[in-house]
C-alpha cells in the first residue's frame, strides 16, 4: 500500500535523473582542483600567488590572450606578448628600447653641474681612483666663496693681479666665476677708496679670461639681487655699487646695454639711476678714472695736486664739512702733513690765516688730523720759510702769528717746541 508521509521527509528533493545529468555536465567542465589551489610560495609567509584560468603563465597551455587585459604590466612597464619575465629582470640594452638607460653601464657616464657652461668641453681633472675624466666644478660653492674671499683679502695687501688670476685658475670652478664679481665687490664696499680702485682694475684685468663676458654681467646681476642684504650693514653700498657699475662701462668690462636690461628687471633701482646718471656727465670718461677719489693710491704728485685743489675750494666757500669729507676720502692719514705745509703756505699767499686756522682747529677735533701730522707740517714749512719770503716778504710774521692761532685751537702736542723759538742755552737751563 501507499506510504502516509505528509512531512516529505527522506524524499529527495529532485529525481536521480535531474541529479545525474547535472553531474556529467559539472565534471565535464571542470579542471583538476589542484590548478585552482592557493599556493604559498614560503613556509610561514602570508605572500600568495593564486592563478586562475585565461591568466596562467604562456608555458602552461591555458593562457587566454583574447581575455587578457592588455596594457599596463606591473609598475612604469609595458609586457610585450611572449615574453616570459619569470627567470630574470627584462632585458634593456637594446639602446632602441624605451627602457634603455644609457647611464646603466658603469663607466659610460660623466659627472657634470646644473650650471655646466658650454665652453667646458676639458676634462676638469683625471681622477685615478674611478679611472675616468671628472667633469665641472671640484669645489662646492660654499668652499669656493672661502677661497675667493681669502684671495681678495690678500689681493689688498699685495695688489698683484696674477695671484688671483693663479688662484683661479688652481680651483678649477668655471660655472662659479660670477660669484667673484660679487664677492669681490662686497667685500670693498666697506673699505677705503684704495680698495676700490683695486677691485676695479681688479675686473679690468680678469676680463676676458678667466671672466667672460656673461660672467661679469651675471656677477653684477647676482649683485644687484643681494643689494637689500648689503644695505643693512653698508647703508650706503647702492651709491657705491652704482659707482662699480659706472667704471666698469667706462673701462668696457659690462656693455652699456647691460645698464638698460638691469632697468627694466629692477625699475627704480637707485644703483641704476647712480650710474646712468654718472655716465651722463660731461667727460665722463676722465671723471670716472678718479671716481673713487684722491685716495685710490695714485702717486704723490697727484695728490699734492687734489690738496691744493681742495684747499683753495675751501677758502673760497668755507665750507667745513665738505673739506673734512675730501680730507677723510683721501684716506692717506701718513700724508697729512703735506696738507698742513700746503695750507699754511696759501692762506699767506691769499690772506687767510683765520680761514685756514679754523680748518685745522676742526680737523684736529674731529680726530681726522692729528696733533702730530701738524707738528711735523709746520716743522717742513719753517725749513723753507726763506723761499717762501721771496714771493712773501712777510711770510716770517705771518708763520708766526698763524703758529699761535692753532695753538690756541688745540692742535699742538703738549710737548710740542716752535722750530722758529731761539734755541735754549744750557745755562739758561
Amino acid at each position: 500500500g501507499k506510504l502516509h508521509n505528509p512531512t516529505g521527509a527522506g524524499v529527495p528533493a529532485i529525481s536521480n535523473i535531474a541529479k545525474a545529468k547535472s553531474q556529467q555536465v559539472a565534471l565535464k567542465h571542470a579542471t583538476p582542483a589542484v590548478e585552482h589551489d592557493t599556493v604559498v610560495k614560503e613556509e610561514g609567509s602570508a605572500r600568495r600567488n593564486i592563478t586562475r584560468k585565461k591568466s596562467d603563465q604562456p608555458s602552461t597551455g591555458n593562457f587566454d590572450s583574447q581575455h587578457k587585459k592588455q596594457g599596463g604590466h606591473g609598475k612604469g612597464k609595458w609586457r610585450d606578448e611572449g615574453v616570459d619575465e619569470s627567470d630574470g629582470a627584462y632585458d634593456v640594452s637594446d639602446p632602441n628600447d624605451p627602457l634603455y638607460d644609457d647611464t646603466a653601464e658603469e663607466g659610460k657616464y660623466i659627472l657634470t653641474s646644473p650650471d655646466n657652461n658650454e665652453d667646458e668641453g676639458d676634462p676638469t681633472i683625471y681622477d685615478p681612483i674611478a679611472n675616468r675624466n671628472v667633469y665641472g666644478p671640484m669645489l662646492t660653492l660654499t668652499e669656493f666663496k672661502i677661497q675667493v674671499d681669502e684671495a681678495i683679502k690678500e689681493y689688498f695687501d699685495s695688489a698683484d693681479v696674477t695671484e688671483v688670476i693663479q688662484s683661479l685658475s688652481e680651483m678649477r670652478c668655471l660655472a662659479y666665476h660670477p660669484h667673484v664679481v660679487k664677492r669681490a665687490v662686497s667685500l670693498s664696499l666697506d673699505k677705503g677708496p684704495r680698495e676700490r680702485e683695486l677691485i676695479s682694475r681688479l675686473l679690468t684685468e680678469l676680463h676676458p679670461d678667466p671672466l667672460t663676458d656673461a660672467n661679469l654681467s651675471t656677477g653684477f646681476e647676482l649683485l644687484l639681487n643681494s643689494l637689500d642684504d648689503l644695505s643693512i650693514d653698508i647703508p650706503d653700498a647702492r651709491p657705491i655699487v652704482g659707482c662699480f657699475l659706472a667704471r666698469a662701462v667706462v673701462d668696457e668690462v659690462v656693455p652699456p646695454a647691460f645698464l638698460s636690461n638691469a632697468n627694466n628687471t629692477h625699475p627704480g633701482e637707485l644703483v641704476i639711476e647712480k650710474a646712468v646718471g654718472l655716465l651722463s656727465r660731461e667727460h665722463c670718461n676722465a671723471r670716472l678714472e678718479r671716481i673713487w677719489g684722491p685716495g685710490d693710491g695714485r702717486p704723490v704728485a697727484e695728490l699734492k695736486t687734489v690738496m691744493d685743489q681742495l684747499l683753495k675750494e675751501y677758502l673760497q666757500s668755507r665750507e667745513l664739512d665738505e673739506a673734512a669729507r675730501c680730507v677723510r676720502e683721501m684716506n692717506a692719514p701718513h700724508f697729512h702733513h703735506e696738507l698742513v705745509k700746503r695750507g699754511i703756505r696759501i692762506c699767506m699767499e691769499m690772506g687767510e690765516l683765520d680761514a685756514m686756522a679754523a680748518l685745522f682747529s676742526f680737523l684736529v677735533k674731529n680726530a681726522i688730523l692729528s696733533e702730530h701730522q701738524v707738528a711735523k707740517g709746520i716743522s717742513r714749512l719753517y725749513k723753507v720759510l726763506g723761499d717762501i719770503t721771496l714771493d712773501v716778504p712777510t711770510a716770517p710774521s705771518l708763520f708766526t702769528e698763524f703758529e699761535a692761532m692753532i695753538r690756541d685751537g688745540g692742535c699742538f702736542p703738549p710737548s710740542y717746541v716752535s722750530p722758529a723759538a731761539p734755541p735754549v742755552s744750557p745755562e739758561e737751563e
